[in-house]
């Protein structure tokens, strides 16, 4: 028997532990009293457990009379038919209160007949399930056949009626032939087939499920069709438990069989050899009582117009979901969130299907809508499971590729169509709808695993290819990026990439920042394995992955996150707290243990899922300051009276904690713009201000970005002006573990490109990116370029065409100046790489010492940066233009000789190739505090790296 939850509604229960489907009503319960004629020895041969349920059964006694005049409502029949319970005649009955005494009587005597023949029936409204009943003997025909006969008036129900030698309650229905004698209605339905025969052939009676021996103790009946409240609610999409009114259920007089299947002409239930018509009550409700004493293993037979299906019964199946995950999910403590919400091809109990869920604590009622269904769902009724807010639904023969969304019926009663949050494949934008799919996909990137935990990132190179997939190449799918993408990658020697946003979004121009498939790779390059595809091809090359993530806020489209369920669920419930004033966007509910969870497992799903190396946290400023773009009195101080929201706070500690010990070798990084104290540090030490570090392994330097941006602006003449700008990053260069970006951020709206931002002619501007390149590589911290820029790129980025390749066309005139710049990146990456003193020490000062600091009139910087060993590096940059020669430099005095690794200005790079050839040799000279010195020539408008010799 499959065990059911607590049905909506107050209904007594059946003698073995099931629902009556309806409490009677108080006019039946009248003409229930005047039914006690029925002779007491009929309940006095039931067993002990019948006592325990007398009152319910003779509330189930009540139906028998009942439907006589129901039936007398609609037509005349044959007085033998069987009684059910149908609240829609209660008019007929007051019609026919004389004849229904008199029937009464009639039934309450065959209840208690033990004789083996049943020549007539009960009168019913719903004779759905009629048993067999050979006159010859009851072993003959071993299935139970049902016939649905159509009434002019009221939905129709069915019941077993008639007495067997076994004296079970529930009887052999007549075969299509002998129905139809008995009335011209069923013999025009047989006819057209409506009524099929029982297989022709013979077997022992007590082998068959239609000749199993009840209980005396189900000797009285029930409806087994639904009452009005639980059809109105499933009609409605409000019904919370479908699955205990719907299926099969085990019920005093035998097995009830309920189906909702809109539109269907026919349903008929399979049980092995057993065939059973349920009778059709209308509005797609089916039902039908077989006298069975367990619920068999069965299927049903759906016919509509023009085909036949046979399948499963949905409401049949047991939850998917345990109560461990169910705990969980409510603590928001489910690490693996993407495994137990969302669409899910698997084999429940034997069966393929998908199990759907989602939450939606505020619904009334959720329903599945889809290609499966033809985008009505209202046959498909999810379950509530229990206080959780989880609905769940297991559909059988439903499979990948299938387009979904959930049907929500809000608390006012309006309904709405949403997008799953945890759709894992979604269809191609501007379609909406979500997609089942699971992965096959067989990772061949084990080796980059094995050796990606081997140091931490601010201990290792790190230099970042900062990427938009959609333009990079435009038109190219994941898997053909994954043909040119490691490639070029690798041949400029960067050691990781970094990913705009690929989590589906439904507006290409927001380049991916407003996501409303946070779990789905975008469909706009391909399915989620071929986003697998081209990370492992990458890993492959060994090049690692990083991608941004955003969890600060989410879009207001009315098919996705935003008040979900009918009322604020993923955003705060605050409106000052919710609406994000930059973006019109929503911010999400930090403090909510749900929301909280959606988001930190989904930081788990993608590093686990598609092996993704590091996360870079978008608008991290924004979640961490309540008056972030907000005027006084628009927002709210936390409990401290603080500007701090200590619940983005909390999330951040969790998100960083979880994804570092569930997934080695990753990194998380900030994108966050103020002085917040403790972004890169652990979350179980406090600072100064009394947090607990954020726990993030990296952070953008965004104060260096601008103020070098803002220096190399200047004409060179002024820029000794400025020349703070420049230096004063190494003030605070130890305060956290710093990223150095020039992002997409930096060469769009009007900012122009890297290039354009540097004065004076072509030739000096390509000097001033190319000197400020080898500063940047140089400087403590790892770095970030932005595609484009690696060649001078003269125009800003554009989403709609990306990079100007055809700047690198051999046949165009200026091409070497654009490949120049190109060959320094690829230089400056091969160097850095095999130069631990240039990352080594990236976040420890003493990896770091001036030379010059300070020589503003020059427009000169030098340092030296050193691995633990102490093995220097000499970084001399010259932002003037002009040449200096025999410029003398402080330098230590254990180097016997220095020479250049890159010069900026070398011809092959488009320079003036005014270099150092020969190693330079420390002189005794003392200079810049040190005790030997050396004469460099400095290019003009460049950078230039000495190793010792």
């Amino acid at each position: 028997m499959t065990p059911r939850p607590e049905s909506s509604g107050s209904r007594p229960k059946g003698t073995a532990g099931e629902k009556i489907p309806e409490q009677p009503t108080a006019a039946q319960q009248k003409s229930a009293a005047k039914k006690t004629a029925v002779p007491k020895q009929a309940a006095a041969k039931k067993a002990a457990p019948a006592k325990a349920t007398a009152k319910k059964a003779a509330a189930g006694r009540t139906t028998v009379g009942k439907t006589v005049a129901k039936k007398a409502a609609t037509k005349k029949t044959a007085a033998g038919k069987t009684a059910v319970e149908h609240p829609a005649a209660e008019a007929a009955v007051k019609k026919t209160a004389a004849k229904k005494t008199a029937v009464k009587k009639t039934a309450a005597k065959k209840a208690t007949t033990v004789k083996a023949t049943a020549a007539k029936t009960t009168a019913t409204k719903a004779a759905a399930v009629k048993t067999t009943a050979a006159k010859t003997a009851a072993a003959k025909t071993p299935v139970a056949k049902s016939t649905a006969a159509k009434k002019a008036t009221g939905p129709k129900k069915a019941t077993a009626a008639k007495s067997t030698a076994t004296k079970a309650p529930a009887k052999k229905a007549p075969t299509a032939r002998s129905t139809a004698a008995k009335d011209p209605a069923k013999k025009a339905a047989a006819k057209k087939g409506v009524v099929r025969k029982a297989p022709a052939r013979k077997a022992p009676a007590e082998t068959t499920a239609a000749a199993q021996v009840v209980p005396p103790e189900m000797e009285v009946t029930v409806s087994p069709a639904l009452g009005a409240v639980d059809r109105d609610r499933l009609l409605a999409g409000t019904h919370h438990a479908p699955h205990s009114v719907l299926g099969a259920h085990l019920v005093p007089g035998g097995v009830a069989f309920r189906a909702f299947r809109p539109y269907a002409l026919s349903v008929t239930v399979v049980a092995g050899e057993l065939r059973a018509e349920l009778h059709d009550d209308g509005e797609g409700f089916f039902s039908g009582l077989l006298p069975l004493q367990e619920v068999p293993a069965y299927r049903l037979v759906v016919r509509y117009e023009g085909t036949v299906l046979e399948t499963e019964d949905a409401y049949r199946f047991l939850p998917t979901l345990g109560d461990l995950d169910l705990h969980l999910i409510g603590e928001g403590r489910h690490e693996e969130l993407w495994t137990a919400l969302g669409a899910h091809p698997m084999t429940h109990e034997g069966v393929t299907g998908t199990r759907f869920a989602v939450w939606a604590p505020n619904a009334l009622g959720v329903r599945v809508a889809g290609t499966f269904n033809f985008w009505d769902g209202t046959g498909h009724v999810m379950r509530s499971l229990g206080s959780s807010g989880v609905w769940e639904l297991f559909l059988p023969d439903v499979g990948e590729g299938e387009l979904y969304k959930f049907e929500i019926t809000r608390p006012d009663g309006s309904k709405t169509m949403r997008a799953d949050p945890l759709a894992r494949r979604t269809e191609v934008p501007p379609a909406t709808s979500s997609v089942i799919t699971s992965s096959e996909y067989e990772w061949g990137d084990a080796e980059w695993l094995a050796r990606r935990a081997e140091a931490p990132a601010h201990e290792a190179p790190f230099s970042v290819y900062e990427v938009h997939l959609p333009s990079w190449r435009p038109g190219l799918t994941y898997r053909q990026l994954a043909e040119q993408l490691p490639r070029y990658v690798k041949n400029l020697g960067f050691t990781h990439v970094e990913l705009m946003p690929v989590a589906e979004h439904p507006f290409g121009g927001s380049w991916g920042y407003q996501v409303t498939g946070f779990y789905a790779p975008t469909a706009r390059l391909g399915t989620p394995d071929d986003f697998r595809y081209l990370v492992d091809a990458l890993h492959q090359a060994g090049i690692g992955v990083l991608m941004d993530w955003v969890p600060a806020h989410f879009p207001r489209d009315d098919w996705a996150l935003a008040e979900f369920d009918g009322r604020p669920l993923y955003e705060h419930g605050d409106p000052l707290r919710a609406a994000h004033p930059d973006w019109g966007t929503l911010e999400f509910d930090f403090g909510r243990n749900e929301v909280r969870n959606f988001l930190v497992a989904n930081a788990v799903y993608w590093c686990e899922e598609f092996h993704i190396d590091g996360l870079r946290v978008d608008a991290v400023a924004s979640m961490l300051y309540l008056d972030y773009s907000r005027e006084p009195g628009q927002w709210t101080p936390n409990e401290h009276g603080g500007r701090e929201n200590l619940d983005a706070v909390a999330f951040l500690q969790e998100m960083n904690a979880t994804v570092y010990r569930r997934v080695p070798g990753v990194v998380t990084i900030a994108e966050e713009s103020t002085a917040w104290d403790g972004v890169t540090r652990a979350t179980h030490h406090k600072g100064p201000s009394g947090f607990g570090g954020l726990g993030f392994g990296l952070k953008w330097n965004m104060g260096w970005m601008h103020d070098t941006l803002q220096y190399m602006s200047h004409e060179p003449v002024h820029r000794k002006y400025h020349h703070g700008e420049m230096t004063f990053s190494m003030v605070y260069a130890y305060s956290e573990n710093y990223v150095l970006p020039i992002s997409h951020d930096e060469v769009v709206h009007g900012k122009g490109s890297l290039v354009s931002k540097m004065p004076g002619d072509w030739w000096q501007q390509r000097a001033g990116i190319r000197s400020y390149l080898g500063f940047m590589w140089a400087h403590p911290g790892k770095q970030l370029l932005f595609m484009g820029q690696e060649f001078a790129q003269g125009a800003e980025w554009s989403e709609a065409h990306g990079p100007d390749w055809w700047l690198l066309d051999p046949g165009y005139g200026a091409e070497p100046d654009h490949r120049g710049v190109r060959d320094l990146v690829r230089d400056l990456n091969t160097v850095y790489r095999a130069t631990p003193a240039l990352w080594r020490l990236d976040t420890d000062p003493a990896g770091f010492e001036w030379i010059v600091g300070d020589a503003a009139d020059d427009n000169v910087l030098a340092f030296l940066r050193l691995d633990p060993e102490g093995v220097p590096v000499l970084a001399v940059s010259n932002f003037a233009p002009v040449t200096r020669p025999d410029y003398r430099l402080g330098v230590p005095e254990d180097v016997p000789a220095w020479h250049e690794a890159v010069n900026t200005d070398a011809a092959r790079y488009g320079g003036s190739d005014v270099t150092n050839p020969d190693p330079v040799k420390p002189e005794p000279t003392p200079w810049h505090g040190r005790p030997a010195s050396i004469q460099l020539t400095l290019p003009p408008l460049a950078t230039v790296w000495l190793r010792p010799a």
